[in-house]
């Protein structure tokens, strides 16, 4: 693993990358489980604002998101080891999945919501830190806080218009 500067060693960053693919895909796993029944029963019968993606965009867009997640955390991780970023990191990905716990799972987007802003504030705080570490591994998170902003816009207009 790391080395006695904090780097981690050659032999263990195949493995490395793997994990962080694992760890993403796993929350992608159970957030798809939890989204699937209210995507094709609940979400079609809400109101929804005029600007809303059609529903065939949200996978590919996830996929590509979960990838440069887990290859930012990767490059992170192979130049300091484990610290407080990669820490962040965990939390922002708990708060992904509890959000579509949240809004999908609980059929709730005032809940979905007030989990999402915090998930901005946490995948925020996670680009700048890895941004210390690795221009790219910040530079992958840009299209995640981007969607992520958009994606709390459209969490906002569900709610407010089915409030």
């Amino acid at each position: 693993m790391a080395n006695g500067d904090g780097k981690v060693q050659p032999g263990s960053q195949l493995l490395g990358l793997a994990g962080f693919v694992v760890a993403c895909a796993l929350v992608a796993a159970i957030g798809g489980w939890a989204t699937a029944g209210a995507v094709a029963t609940w979400y079609p019968t809400l109101a929804k604002p005029s600007w809303t993606p059609p529903s065939w965009l949200f996978g590919p867009v996830w996929t590509v998101l979960y990838l440069a997640m887990a290859v930012a955390a990767w490059r992170v991780w192979r130049r300091i080891g484990w610290t407080d970023a990669l820490t962040v990191f965990g939390v922002q990905l708990v708060l992904n999945l509890l959000w579509s716990l949240g809004f999908f799972g609980l059929r709730n987007p005032a809940i979905g919501l007030a989990i999402i802003v915090l998930l901005w504030a946490a995948i925020a705080a996670t680009l700048v830190r890895f941004r210390r570490v690795d221009a790219l591994a910040g530079w992958l998170f840009v299209p995640y806080l981007a969607w992520v902003t958009f994606a709390g816009a459209l969490n906002a207009a569900v709610w407010w218009l089915n409030r």
